[in-house]
């Protein structure tokens, strides 16, 4: 008997992987009041499944070529110059963030005391590495409807200690990138933009991500494209690139690829520090840094997700619609999101809002939506400062943080993934249409 080789070997385990799909993920009825409707997951066919069986075949368990093909891909989507991909959209924050406080920036290197703007309506780490970092976090407001940084407060925030802007663009829904960024660059400031939720978002066609210096997202199974954990860093800087990949990579100076040696040329050329002249580069280390750094089995299944973005968004973009139209006639009842002129949001999920008078309280809807297999979600933390781990937490606040505050107690969102159906999304609709009809 011939001996097959590795390539044969490998092509039977890629058709028996589709095979193995097709039969394991094939798709059920949906039962209403039995079936779940979700709010996230994560949608993937077989090429994903090949793509990580063969990075698995590779054996290569760090980063290896399917790293870079997804950093290279993932960069042509934002038309930037870097994708540094990282272990989640968390570690992608915090990054982003360290990498700003890099001694190599001289001047305008971020230290401790500084102050950086940004929001409490949202995720706990696009705010953490503000703090973990020990700058302060300076609050602002947002707006209803948006769920986005009110920018109209942005010239009130000023301080002679801020020194930079973190903000996310919530739910997929753009805050005003444009506005932020004038400010930034009118006043020397940084401009961090978490689009963990927005990846595929754009402001007058220009893809969110690309307005401030730095960019970040994430690729959990919630979010638009998935690498199970997964995120990266974005940006068009080749000196914030550097900073980002030393950052994640323990703080080492090195820039080689994982399994590359020499790439400077000098790599026992160097004298940093007080180190000895030609102390091995690998092991000289500029940063405070960390090992934030992804697989190569995750990155495979990025490779393959990203094709997919654009069909995914528009997806939820019809999802989206599809919900906004059947809840229309509830419209006394909910304040639907608002977008800015000029924005297409990326939609990450269908916010709504309970006005004020509503004949029911925010837990009622979702305790009747959940015994109806419904998955609910509040925005996130709601008002961070309100929430057990900030208590301490040295802070400025702007104004008073009214919209937060009512976002807290009044909004929930639907999914709108594109592993919705429907049959999920009309189940959604007229179970919300039975309860109010109840309360009215």
């Amino acid at each position: 008997m011939t001996k097959r080789s590795a390539s044969e070997i490998r092509a039977e385990i890629a058709a028996l992987v589709e095979e193995y799909h097709s039969v394991a993920f094939a798709r059920t009825p949906f039962e209403r009041g039995v079936s779940p409707v979700p709010v996230s997951g994560k949608v993937f066919g077989a090429s994903e499944m090949q793509s990580l069986v063969e990075a698995s075949l590779d054996f290569w368990l760090t980063s290896g070529r399917f790293t870079i093909e997804f950093e290279r891909e993932l960069a042509k989507v934002f038309g930037l110059r870097k994708a540094v991909f990282v272990n989640s959209g968390s570690s992608a924050n915090l990054v982003a963030i360290s990498a700003l406080t890099s001694p190599s920036l001289g001047e305008r290197a971020l230290r401790p005391g500084d102050e950086v703007i940004t929001v409490a309506a949202g995720f706990p780490t696009t705010v953490n590495p503000i703090v973990q970092n020990r700058l302060v976090p300076v609050f602002l407001d947002v707006e209803r409807g948006t769920y986005g940084i009110d920018v109209s407060r942005l010239e009130e925030a000023m301080s002679p200690r801020v020194r930079a802007i973190a903000i996310a663009h919530t739910l997929g829904n753009p805050f005003d990138a444009r506005v932020v960024r004038d400010f930034a660059e009118r006043h020397g400031l940084w401009f961090v933009e978490d689009c963990c939720d927005a990846l595929g978002a754009s402001i007058d066609g220009q893809h969110v991500g690309t307005f401030g210096h730095l960019a970040t997202v994430s690729f959990y199974p919630a979010h638009h494209i998935t690498t199970g954990e997964g995120g990266a860093v974005l940006t068009g800087s080749p000196q914030l690139a550097t900073l980002v990949e030393s950052f994640r990579d323990w703080g080492r100076d090195c820039w080689c690829e994982t399994g590359c040696d020499n790439t400077c040329g000098k790599r026992f050329g160097w004298q940093l520090g007080t180190l000895p002249f030609g102390y091995d580069h690998k092991y000289t280390y500029s940063h405070i840094g960390y090992n934030l750094k992804a697989t190569d089995l995750q990155a495979a299944v990025g490779v393959a997700q990203l094709p997919q973005l654009d069909e995914f968004v528009r997806i939820r973009r019809r999802n989206y619609e599809y919900l906004r139209t059947g809840l229309e006639p509830f419209a006394d009842i909910f304040e639907f999101p608002t977008v800015i002129d000029g924005a297409k949001p990326s939609w990450f999920g269908f916010p709504m809002g309970i006005r004020d008078g509503a004949p029911f309280s925010r837990n009622m809807l979702v305790a009747h939506l959940e015994a109806n297999r419904i998955a609910t979600r509040l925005l996130f933390g709601g008002n961070l400062l309100r929430q057990p781990a900030y208590a301490g937490v040295k802070c400025r606040v702007v104004g008073e943080l009214v919209n937060t505050d009512w976002i807290m107690e009044r909004v929930l969102w639907l999914g709108v993934y594109p592993g919705l159906t429907p049959d999920m999304l009309d189940h959604a609709v007229d179970s919300i249409a039975a309860f109010i009809s109840l309360h009215r």
